[in-house]
């Protein structure tokens, strides 16, 4: 059965009810499993996994060791790079096997992803359930997806031949692209929601909505670095930081080229994600007092829930600190990333697209 769609809603024309909730379910789906990727991920990096498998081999390597004598050639490879020599030098098999199935986990959701991505969109495709508007977006995550699972080797290769592990520019690349992605699956998700009963806030309120979504972004990012230089190991105290809320100026650009401290000085790297974290919570709690005082509707709740979610991260991100990185607030606290950008994404996409009545149930 076909619905006409509201005229001012464009991704919505010409598709039936049924269509559009196959199709949004269908997006929900690869979010979460996205959320899943970037978890893994992150427990990959901690448990410092991601060069434990040292080829490329999109097919073939879908099918992890399933004997001794396979499982004895991987643990040969991985010998062979820097990073066993100097720092695993005597790992046993069974410590191998360990690190080896972090990694193909990972890239085994990777596959997974584009699999549970690519076949039904060309389904819904060539039934035409989608419209050309909403084709074109979908064609541009696919792309986003692909280019992701290069930039993932890309990674891994600047870590196979001269260090002992990725690096952290890359790092932080490949865990922004996807977040990046899952803001994009987010968004176009909620556009399809039939309903845009969204309510409202002030105008100060919904600017910082908008905000929020890069400013997340530009924080994982950080965090990325963070990651990739471990610099959570270090400087293990709160509010303070090295004795100081501001460590010395000469501290934090002791390195010369100045700009390099910003991406490879770990106390500097580590300083300018607390501020940001800082900044984060900030904006959301004001976002929700302004929303509790003008505001009504969902759009009210999602501001509270934003800011709920903010002050969240940030509790399990002084606990990870302090706790000097523990696997599981490692996990959480990557988790907790995700959870906040999918919150603000889905938010700023709400007001984005204002109220508006709902899809008559006949044609």
């Amino acid at each position: 059965m076909r619905v006409a769609a509201i005229a001012d809603n464009p991704p919505l024309i010409g598709m039936s009810r049924g269509h559009l909730a196959a199709v949004r379910a269908w997006l929900v789906v690869v979010a979460v499993l996205v959320i899943a990727m970037v978890v893994v991920g992150g427990a990959t990096r901690l448990t410092e996994s991601g060069l434990s498998i040292t080829e490329w081999q999109p097919i073939k390597g879908t099918i992890p060791p399933l004997s001794a004598a396979e499982w004895t050639a991987e643990f040969e490879k991985y010998k062979q790079i820097p990073q066993y020599v100097k720092l695993n030098l005597g790992m046993s098999l069974e410590e191998f096997k360990f690190i080896y199935w972090w990694e193909w986990s990972h890239r085994l959701l990777g596959r997974l992803i584009g699999i549970v991505f690519a076949v039904p969109f060309l389904i819904f495709w060539l039934r035409g359930w989608l419209t050309p508007r909403l084709t074109v977006k979908l064609v541009g995550l696919l792309a986003l997806g692909g280019s992701q699972g290069l930039l993932g080797w890309w990674m891994v290769k600047s870590g196979l031949a001269d260090r002992t592990e990725v690096s952290e520019y890359r790092l932080a690349m490949h865990l922004t692209l996807a977040c990046l992605i899952l803001t994009a699956i987010v968004w176009v998700a909620s556009s399809l929601k039939e309903e845009r009963a969204s309510g409202s806030v002030p105008g100060a309120a919904r600017a910082i909505a908008y905000l929020l979504v890069p400013l997340i972004l530009v924080q994982i990012f950080m965090g990325g670095l963070v990651a990739g230089l471990r610099a959570g190991m270090a400087y293990n105290t709160w509010p303070l930081m090295d004795g100081h809320f501001v460590p010395a100026l000469n501290n934090l650009y002791i390195m010369a080229p100045t700009w390099v401290n910003h991406f490879e000085n770990a106390l500097t790297v580590q300083f300018q994600h607390r501020m940001v974290a800082y900044l984060i919570v900030g904006l959301a709690l004001l976002q929700a007092w302004l929303a509790m005082r003008g505001g009504n509707g969902p759009a009210r709740g999602r501001a509270l829930l934003v800011a709920a979610v903010a002050l969240g991260q940030a509790a399990i991100g002084i606990i990870t600190l302090v706790l000097v990185v523990p696997l599981w607030a490692g996990i959480l606290h990557q988790l907790g990333g995700v959870l906040l950008l999918t919150a603000a994404t889905v938010h700023a996409q709400r007001l984005v697209a204002g109220p508006a009545p709902q899809l008559p149930a006949r044609a």
